[in-house]
């Protein structure tokens, strides 16, 4: 008895130190936390039939490969999972009809860095050309993901998905 009940003691206040870690930022289960849904402003109405570039000859440059998707209308969960050499960002987002098909997280800026501690994405995917049904809201909930490096989160403190009415942040 006499050695069991100091142990006990001991065993008690070493387990209650736990929380502490569990809740601290040493964790990296920590490291970012739960979304959090937040207003986006409306861009300037821009006319898409304007070109932006082209001219006599702009048949000579060389064909890019162009990704036509259109942001969804609402990013409805947002999880970064941190894997070995990064992390991986997994958008959940909600389409107005059925259909939606090349579903990716494309950057908002081409260099794919972080602007004042802020990493953007669009939640983007393609319509089809054909009228679709609207369909239940499992039927139109699309999932995709895009890995980032070490190198690519370092000074990184937010991690924004954005749609068209919504976007998700996650803070570290």
């Amino acid at each position: 008895m006499r050695k069991t009940l100091p142990l006990l003691l001991a065993a008690t206040l070493v387990l209650s130190a736990c929380a502490t870690v569990r809740e601290s930022r040493i964790n990296p289960f920590n490291w970012f936390g739960q979304s959090r849904s937040e207003r986006i402003e409306q861009a300037e109405n821009t006319n898409p039939l304007i070109p932006k570039g082209g001219g006599l000859f702009s048949f000579n440059r060389p064909e890019t490969q162009v990704y036509l998707g259109q942001p969804f209308e609402e990013v409805t969960d947002l999880t970064v999972e941190r894997v070995p050499g990064g992390a991986i960002i997994r958008a959940t987002g909600l389409a107005a009809r059925q259909g939606i098909y090349a579903v990716q997280l494309t950057p908002v800026n081409e260099e794919e860095e972080a602007v004042d501690g802020v990493l953007t994405y669009r939640l983007e995917g393609i319509r089809p050309n054909r009228p679709t049904p609207v369909g239940t809201k499992p039927t139109r909930e699309v999932i995709a993901a895009r890995k980032v490096t070490d190198q690519q989160l370092r000074g990184v403190r937010q991690i924004r998905v954005e749609g068209q009415q919504n976007a998700r942040v996650v803070r570290r």
